[in-house]
C-alpha cells in the first residue's frame, strides 16, 4: 500500500468536506446538540412526584401522616381534593401522578391499635414510574408505622427493642443513583455511531452517483488505499467529536471519570474504526445515497440505541435479542465507557470487550474491502 496515494485520496475527501462547510459545522454541532438534548431530557431520577390528598378524616393523626409525604424530597403535595371525581380529573390531566385517600375513621383505627387502611391511586400508564412511586409510598408508610410503634412503647413504659439484623445500604460506583452518570458514557457511544457511520456511508456511493469513480479506477489506486484514504478525514472528525463529548460530559454534567482517559480514547478510536468500516461497507454495497443513509440508520444507530445497554438493560431483554446484541459493537464500548467512568477499571477486567471491538473493526474493514472489490470490478 502506497502512503502517498492514500494521503492523496484523503486530501481529495477533505476538499469535498471544505466545499460544504455547513455539513462540517453540523457534524461538529451534532454531538453538542445530542448531548445536551439527551443529557437533560433523558432522566430516570424520579423526585418531587406531584400527588393529591383526599383527607376524609381531618384529624391530627391524618395530618401527621400527610406531613410525612410533604417532608420527603420524593413527593410534592400539589392539591387537596374533596371527592374522587377531582382525583380522576387531576390524574387524567396529568397534574398529579398519584393520590392519597385517607378514610374517615383513620384516627379512630390508629388510636384503638387497629390497622388503618389507606388508599393510594397511582397513574399506571408508565409501569416503571408507577412501581417506583409505589415503592416510595411504601417506604414513607413504613417510617410512619415505625414512629407510631415507638410512641406506643414509650407510653406503656416499654423499652424499644432493636431488630436483630440491621441493613446499611450503600451503592457502589454511582452513589447518588444519578441517571446522568450512566447516560452520558453511553451517549458518547451513540453519538460516535451516528456520526461515524452516517459520514462514511455516503463516501463511495457518492463517487458512483457523480460519475467520478471511473476516474479513480483509472489511477493506480488499490482498493485498500481508496477506502483508507476516504476514511482518514472522518476518523479525525470523529475523534474531535469524542473530545467534545468527553469534555462536555465532565464539564457540563459533572460525570465522574475514575478510570484512565488514555484507555477511553484508545477504545473509542478502535470503536470508531469499526463504525467507519461499517459505514464503508454500506457505501460500497448501496445503490444510491438515500439507500445508504437508510441502511446506516437501520443497522447502526438503532442497534446502538436499543441493543447496546445504553438505556435498556440487556439482561432484561428476551434471549433472542440478547443473542443479537453480541453482534453490536456499541455493546462493548458502552460496557467499557461505563466501567472506566464509574468503576475506574482497566484492561485487566475489560480485555474481553476490547478484544471484541478489535475483532469487529478488523471484520468490517475486511468485508468492506471484499465487497468493494466485487463492486468496482
Amino acid at each position: 500500500m502506497n502512503l502517498r496515494r492514500t494521503l492523496a485520496v484523503a486530501q481529495k475527501e477533505v476538499i469535498h468536506i471544505r466545499r460544504d462547510p455547513r455539513s462540517l459545522i453540523l457534524i461538529i454541532l451534532l454531538p453538542i446538540i445530542l448531548l445536551l438534548l439527551y443529557g437533560f431530557a433523558l432522566n430516570f431520577d424520579i423526585k418531587h412526584v406531584p400527588i393529591a390528598v383526599f383527607d376524609q378524616d381531618g384529624g391530627r393523626l391524618s395530618q401527621n401522616f400527610i406531613k410525612e409525604f410533604g417532608g420527603s424530597s420524593y413527593f410534592e403535595l400539589r392539591q387537596y381534593v374533596a371527592d374522587y371525581q377531582e382525583i380522576d380529573r387531576l390524574i387524567n390531566s396529568r397534574q398529579v401522578q398519584a393520590a392519597l385517600v385517607i378514610p374517615h375513621d383513620f384516627s379512630r383505627q390508629v388510636k384503638t391499635d387497629k390497622s388503618a387502611k389507606v388508599q393510594v391511586i397511582v397513574d399506571g400508564v408508565d409501569a416503571n414510574t408507577a412501581n417506583v412511586i409505589l415503592g416510595y409510598i411504601q417506604a414513607v408508610v413504613a417510617i410512619y408505622n415505625q414512629n407510631l410503634v415507638m410512641e406506643r412503647f414509650r407510653r406503656q413504659g416499654l423499652t424499644w427493642l432493636k431488630l436483630p439484623v440491621k441493613s446499611d445500604v450503600r451503592f457502589w460506583f454511582n452513589e447518588e443513583l444519578a441517571s446522568v452518570n450512566f447516560i452520558v458514557p453511553g451517549l458518547i457511544v451513540v453519538i460516535m455511531t451516528m456520526v461515524g457511520a452516517l459520514l462514511t456511508a455516503l463516501t463511495v456511493v457518492r463517487e458512483v452517483e457523480r460519475g467520478s469513480m471511473e476516474s479513480l479506477l483509472a489511477t493506480p489506486l488499490t482498493k485498500a488505499e481508496l477506502l483508507l484514504g476516504k476514511m482518514a478525514p472522518y476518523f479525525v472528525i470523529g475523534m474531535v467529536d469524542v473530545a467534545i463529548t468527553v469534555v462536555m460530559g465532565e464539564g457540563v454534567f459533572g460525570v465522574p471519570r475514575r478510570g484512565s482517559l488514555m484507555l477511553l480514547v484508545a477504545m473509542a478510536a478502535i470503536f470508531l474504526v469499526a463504525t467507519l468500516g461499517h459505514g464503508l461497507l454500506i457505501s460500497v454495497t448501496a445503490q444510491n445515497q438515500l439507500q445508504a443513509y437508510q441502511i446506516a440508520m437501520l443497522t447502526t444507530f438503532l442497534p446502538a440505541f436499543l441493543l447496546s445497554g445504553f438505556v435498556f438493560s440487556i439482561q432484561l431483554m428476551p434471549w433472542p435479542l440478547q443473542f443479537i446484541s453480541y453482534a453490536v459493537p456499541a455493546r462493548y464500548l458502552v460496557s467499557i465507557a461505563k466501567g472506566i467512568y464509574l468503576k475506574g477499571i482497566g484492561l485487566e477486567v475489560l480485555w474481553g470487550e476490547a478484544l471484541m471491538l478489535t475483532v469487529a473493526a478488523a471484520a468490517f474493514l475486511l468485508l468492506a474491502l471484499r465487497k468493494c472489490k466485487k463492486k468496482l470490478e
